[in-house]
């Protein structure tokens, strides 16, 4: 094989998008599923198509900001945990940089090298990036995934807001007689097409990624509806 051709050959991983694919798959999921179920719910409570859309506007605010704020918190306590462990790795590279070397070399053994070639390619790695190697090879924190807070929350919030957007411009199209139906019909619809698109581009097929939104999506909106029109029965002042 020519140089040329080893140059021109390049493969595309999907690694790298795990973290905002993550945040915007769930917060926009999150955002169709609750968002919807609060309006089956409320809306199956036989009350007027203005509380209806008040609960879902109120909803949307809340769960975006709720959904930003919550991710940010626990990406932030990852990149602390990341932040902590390179401190320590760092102390030790300093003090007992030989040991680690060693230890460097025996997980490359572990992976298939011969022990002299695998102390060989430790101690050049050492001398090129102590740190960077250690973090990679010994904790895992790569570039690729290491924690980014904001990010994340951006990208989850921002997700929320635009799946909550579905259901809650529905209500402004749908008959309000039908409103259970029609809404529940086009937010099961748009789940399917965002478990199809976020399982297209992480490399999962696609039908399983449709059948786990639906599913969840469904279940959410039916007990939410059913617990809407029993209080609805029953009254509200229980």
């Amino acid at each position: 094989m020519s140089k040329q051709s080893i140059s021109r050959h390049v493969e595309k991983h999907r690694t790298h998008r795990t973290g905002w694919i993550r945040a915007a798959v769930l917060g926009a999921n999150d955002g169709i599923v609750s968002i919807a179920s609060l309006v089956l719910g409320v809306g199956s409570a036989d009350v007027t198509i203005q509380a209806v859309q008040i609960a879902g506007i109120a909803g949307t605010v809340a769960g975006a900001i709720s959904m930003a704020a919550g991710e940010y918190v626990s990406v932030s306590s990852q990149a602390d945990t990341e932040r902590a462990d390179l401190v320590i790795e760092s102390r030790e590279l300093e003090i007992h940089q030989e040991a680690e070397t060693e230890e460097l070399a025996q997980i490359y053994v572990g992976r298939g090298l011969e022990p002299e070639l695998a102390r060989e390619v430790a101690r050049q790695l050492m001398a090129h990036d102590a740190l960077g190697t250690h973090a990679r090879e010994e904790i895992g924190i790569t570039d690729a995934l290491s924690a980014r807070p904001m990010q994340a929350a951006m990208a989850s919030g921002l997700a929320f807001a635009a799946g909550a957007a579905v259901p809650l411009i529905s209500l402004w199209f749908v008959p309000e007689q039908q409103l259970v139906v029609g809404t529940g019909g086009v937010s099961l619809f748009s789940l399917a097409c965002l478990g199809g698109l976020g399982a297209r581009a992480g490399g999962a097929p696609i039908l399983r990624g449709i059948l786990r939104a639906v599913v969840w999506g469904a279940f959410a909106m039916a007990a939410t509806a059913a617990v809407g029109h029993w209080l609805g029965v029953k009254g509200v002042g229980l």
